[in-house]
């Protein structure tokens, strides 16, 4: 019997949710609805919300909010019936994309990313904000999916344990409803803030609620009173309108009262009227300009409450002409004048952007989602600074400045001059110096003022410097200078290098490798970056380094001009090794002393040959070794062959990759995951260097033969980014 009344139950959801969204889907939508409805009715069967209600209740009222509440199409409704199907493993990505379509499935992919917050772990906070704010780029449709399953949650959450409904409260409070109004969602976002104050704050929610309730019927009385001559004046006039009072909610009354130290008998606006002007889109600025002219000769306005949001909307899309006046009885009432659109687009925000689209005033919010993705471009050092970035970009007011020729911008509080000026150009911020504010000069550290006006002084001269990160705020900026700062190291290296190599060559020093290696011994640096870098600033003396190299080199020839010890005939089972007999290299040969030569790191595999040297024993070298070539031609009578014997599986050889590709985010995390990971390749050292939107990286690891390389080789070159990765001989 229980069953019968739940299963009508849901017939008559899934009725209703089609009688709502009738006019704003095809027959093809209604067939995905249909589909989803009776997926997750047979997938969540067994499955009841707290108050012990079938899921799928749950799952219908989220996508009735979508559509009723934001005013989303068909696509959305099956992806907020589907919301929950990946997180509860019911449903895989690949299943979603092959029943209804990839753009479902990403949007369903998406909600599952975002988890619930833990405000104990700021760590983990930062992740979920992460998470919110890399969907929010790619389609909003997944972050106004999440805010009506979280309306709805609430809605319900008086069935939840109060441990719950605290934690659900704190979150909805401090991250949803925020970004409910940041999307322009403001009737979900106050529904929000009210349903978290009755759970966290319920004393007073209940005392402004009552007092609400006990003055329903004198509030209306005046709402009368007060409209009656407004709507006279409108009607000769030749206005289509519609005239609206309402309270305001329960939470913006506490706030004020808060605010101001005050009761709720001494809050004044406890309610506002809104006049709601059916006009076409070029004549409804100048509409409700004259709406506010006729209220104003009826009621003493106070100018310091005029809010001009039509001239300059918020950046969340919000127009309308806000003004509070004097009513009958010396009340104060706030009045705000807007048209079908703006209102359309105070209660339904982003979804409503989409019905607008191609409306001047709707840019604010495409503008905002842009600066979101210069957050995601800008590399942070720890969670909790892209917290705080994202919250600058959520929370804080906005600061309007004018370039000379009078364009408008929108920066966070607290931008400076330089976030000014790599706003309109990365090289005008890489050469800006100051600027002329209003016709005075400031440094680039001042911060930006409501109404500037602009003008960036410039210098060929000028290039960005570190302490400049401590004065930008926005992302953009931020990134850029990180960039630069990034290039110009980049040709530091790149000078000081060839500057070295001209004076090795200069020098005629031909091994190169050595002398390098020699030079980063004797002053002790970390790296051969180092070296370079050193040398590109004039801190070393190039002509104490010639005599390092020099004395180095006067060592090696006092070593040479000791006599010889004659090579003693190699001998095996009594019998001489004639000179076509090959030395065999492996871990067991304890009777021949030889290393690996780092000029060439062979391998196993590689073809190879012996040099006897005087101090080190025998040195084992590629055949396509550098220095081969003149190894054979200048002491060829210390040439022996060599050959590999069968190694154990274990015996590793160290040896060096270069790689070169697009210097992308995530690339150096792909390409360690691959040797670390997938082919569990121990790796000693990974350098990288970036330029131009390019990166050439050097790698050590070790291998076990030139099968095992060949096999990396290929595995590395395959990674989405990288151009090529090829073997070189000698030290990273």
């Amino acid at each position: 019997m229980q069953q019968d009344r739940e299963q009508k139950q849901i017939l008559n959801r899934y009725r209703g949710l089609l009688r709502s969204c009738r006019n704003s889907v095809t027959r093809d939508d209604v067939k995905q609805i249909s589909k989803a409805i009776k997926e997750v009715t047979k997938l969540y069967a067994d499955k009841r919300t707290a108050a012990g209600n079938p899921y799928v209740y749950h799952l219908i009222d989220v996508a009735r909010i979508c559509v009723d509440e934001i005013g989303l199409g068909g696509t959305s409704i099956v992806a907020a019936l589907l919301h929950d199907t990946i997180t509860d493993k019911l449903l895989s990505l690949i299943e979603i994309e092959k029943r209804y379509s990839p753009t479902i499935a990403n949007i369903v992919d998406g909600l599952s990313k975002i988890t619930s917050l833990d405000p104990k772990d700021p760590n983990k906070q930062a992740e979920n904000f992460r998470e919110l704010i890399l969907t929010l780029s790619t389609d909003a449709r997944v972050i106004l999916i999440k805010l009506a399953d979280r309306l709805e949650e609430m809605r319900s959450l008086s069935a939840m344990p109060p441990d719950i409904r605290l934690k659900l409260s704190w979150e909805t409070y401090h991250l949803y409803a925020p970004l409910a109004h940041r999307l322009g969602l403001y009737r979900l976002k106050s529904e929000m803030e009210d349903l978290a104050m009755k759970y966290t704050n319920e004393a007073d929610y209940r005392m402004i609620l009552r007092k609400l309730k006990n003055t329903t019927t004198r509030r209306n009385k005046f709402i009368r009173e007060f409209i009656e001559p407004i709507e006279g004046e409108l009607t000769k006039k030749g206005f289509d309108f519609e005239v609206k009072g309402r309270p305001k909610t329960v939470y913006s009354i506490w706030k004020k009262m808060q605010k101001k130290g005050v009761g709720f008998d001494e809050v004044y606006d406890v309610f506002a009227i809104r006049v709601i002007l059916n006009s076409p889109p070029d004549s409804e600025k100048s509409d409700c300009w004259q709406v506010y002219s006729i209220i104003t000769d009826s009621y003493t306005p106070n100018p310091e409450r005029l809010r001009d949001w039509i001239s300059v909307p918020k950046s969340n899309g919000y127009e309308s002409l806000q003004t509070t006046v004097v009513g009958p009885d010396g009340k104060w009432v706030e009045v705000q004048i807007r048209s079908k659109r703006m209102d359309d687009i105070a209660e339904r925000g982003l979804a409503a952007h989409w019905k607008y689209k191609g409306i001047k005033q709707d840019r604010g919010l495409d503008q905002w989602v842009e600066k979101v993705r210069e957050i995601l471009e800008t590399p942070v050092s720890a969670p909790e600074e892209f917290v705080d970035q994202f919250k600058l970009n959520l929370y804080q007011n906005e600061v309007f400045a004018f370039t000379p020729n009078g364009d408008l911008r929108k920066y966070p509080q607290g931008a400076t001059i330089l976030d000014f000026a790599f706003d309109i150009h990365s090289d005008v911020g890489s050469k800006c110096v100051g600027a002329k504010v209003n016709g005075r000069n400031v440094p680039i550290k001042q911060p930006l003022q409501n109404g500037d006006v602009i003008e960036i002084i410039t210098s060929k001269n000028q290039k960005p410097k570190t302490d400049w990160l401590q004065i930008v705020i926005t992302g953009k900026a931020r990134s850029k200078i990180k960039q630069c700062l990034r290039e110009d190291k980049n040709k530091q290296l790149s000078l000081g290098k060839e500057m070295l190599y001209r004076r090795l060559k200069n020098w005629k020093i031909s091994d190169t490798d050595e002398a390098i290696a020699t030079l980063q011994k004797h002053l002790k640096l970390r790296s051969i970056a180092e070296l370079f870098e050193l040398i590109s600033l004039d801190r070393v003396n190039l002509t104490e380094l010639k005599a390092v190299l020099v004395k180095a080199e006067s060592h090696e020839a006092d070593q040479s001009q000791i006599p010889e010890e004659p090579i003693k005939p190699r001998v095996k089972d009594g019998k001489e090794l004639s000179s076509t007999d090959y030395l065999v290299i492996d871990e067991k040969l304890v009777d021949v002393d030889y290393k690996l030569a780092k000029c060439c790191n062979p391998i196993f595999g590689d073809s190879i040959f012996g040099f006897v040297t005087i101090n080190e024993g025998i040195k084992i070298h590629r055949t396509s070794c550098p220095n081969a070539a003149q190894l054979h031609r200048k002491y060829g009578y210390r040439v022996v062959n060599a050959k590999w014997k069968e190694t154990k599986a274990d015996t590793s050889f160290q040896t060096s990759i270069k790689i070169v590709g697009f210097d992308e985010l995530g690339i150096v995390n792909r390409i360690s995951e691959l040797i670390s990971k997938d082919l569990k390749v121990n790796m000693r050292s990974f350098s990288m260097n970036s330029s131009n939107g390019m990166f050439e990286g050097r790698i050590q690891v070790f291998v076990s033969d030139t099968k095992h390389l060949e096999t990396l080789l290929y595995r590395l070159g395959r990674i989405k980014g990288v151009q090529k990765a090829v073997r070189v001989g000698g030290e990273v």
